[in-house]
């Protein structure tokens, strides 16, 4: 999973790309590479397992890696008639319900059967001994992405064309009944928020390498203020623009991607966390008038014109969101403390911890936190 830089207060950070570095995030993320040495796979066993598992599949076989850093390694299966995406588990010991792509295949197979934008769900591997871990084979969308939400190489109407597309996706997502497309069972009942709250918070204890006071305000705060949830959807966990594929040429998503943290849950979490991208650098200082890429308000009535949900008090949920991001990079923190995580981005990604704490707690006063 991607971390996003999160609103943290403008005199901490800065936007740190330009238009122009925009472009070449897009080029520098997108597309493929040489398999690295520690993702290097047994080819033979896979093309064969392809042959009896993977319908229409006709080798040889050439595979690629693609950049962008997903957290489950994820490659291209190029063959003389079609191209496929492998995604695995990561090789060696894993917590057991981390990098699970057997829960991933499952929910594109499910919406993909319904019409919405997935890969193709070809055929899941739960057997080690095949390469090495789990794995799933899906199709290979041909399409664009985009790592800059600010556009920098498409023209006005179609920045405005991509977002509204990427937020009546959402929407779409959100109006399925999980029962009626046979992913009932995908989640555990009751209310998301309160289950959220309690993860993170075990996670942040259990990583702790520092006393920061906002926290324990907002762990106290959070589960007494929950907001009723009124219904439930799949909720994707981490849905922005870069998690999706687009038409080649035109502005319309043609494949969400990444549905490692996918659940059954309030579809408030998805919404709000979209909504929260235009707190974040990347939005948050852009003229987005001159840019032709719709306000938040705006943001807000498209998705709420398709799914028929009113726009709530944003300030809970952008304090929960916030709470969430400060636990996964005190997360990263704890192991750096480790010497698990000793990098330069896990670094960076640790000192966050604090300004989004501050900045979780200053949505919670909005919201009425004392």
């Amino acid at each position: 999973m991607a971390l996003p830089l999160a609103d943290i207060p403008r005199d901490e950070t800065k936007r740190s790309a330009t238009l122009a570095e925009g472009v070449r995030n897009d080029e520098e993320y997108s597309g493929t590479k040489p398999v690295e040495e520690r993702h290097r796979i047994d080819e033979i066993r896979l093309d064969n397992w392809m042959r009896e598992h993977v319908e229409g599949y006709a080798g040889p076989l050439t595979v690629l890696q693609f950049k962008g850093g997903q957290s489950n390694p994820t490659y291209r299966l190029d063959t003389p008639g079609r191209s496929y995406v492998m995604r695995r588990k990561p090789f060696g010991k894993l917590l057991p319900s981390a990098h699970a792509v057997d829960r991933e295949f499952r929910v594109i197979a499910a919406l993909g059967r319904q019409g919405f934008p997935v890969a193709h769900a070809y055929a899941l591997c739960t057997d080690d001994s095949v390469i090495g871990a789990a794995f799933y084979i899906m199709s290979m969308e041909e399409g664009r992405v985009f790592w800059d939400p600010a556009l920098p190489s498409q023209p006005p109407a179609a920045r405005r064309a991509i977002f509204t597309s990427k937020i009546e996706t959402l929407a779409k997502l959100h109006r399925y009944d999980p029962q009626e497309i046979g992913l009932g069972d995908f989640g555990k009942p009751g209310n998301y928020f309160a289950r959220q709250i309690d993860r993170w918070t075990k996670q942040y204890r259990a990583s702790e390498t520092q006393h920061i006071p906002e926290v324990e305000r907002l762990i106290e705060w959070l589960p007494r203020t929950l907001p009723e949830q009124r219904r439930v959807s799949v909720v994707h966990g981490d849905y922005r623009l870069d998690n999706m594929i687009f038409h080649p040429t035109e502005p319309r998503v043609l494949a969400v991607l990444d549905w490692e943290l996918s659940t059954l849950g309030d579809p408030m979490a998805d919404f709000t966390y979209l909504l929260m991208q235009w707190t974040m650098p990347g939005l948050a200082d852009l003229d987005l008038e001159a840019l032709n890429i719709p306000s938040r308000d705006e943001a807000a009535a498209i998705y709420c014109k398709v799914t028929g949900d009113h726009v709530p008090d944003f300030n809970w949920y952008f304090a929960y969101n916030l709470f969430r991001l400060a636990c996964i990079t005190q997360g990263i923190a704890g192991r750096v403390r480790d010497g698990t995580a000793a990098n330069a981005k896990a670094m960076e990604s640790a000192k966050r911890t604090v300004p989004l704490s501050k900045a979780s707690w200053e949505y919670a006063r909005k919201a009425g936190a004392q």
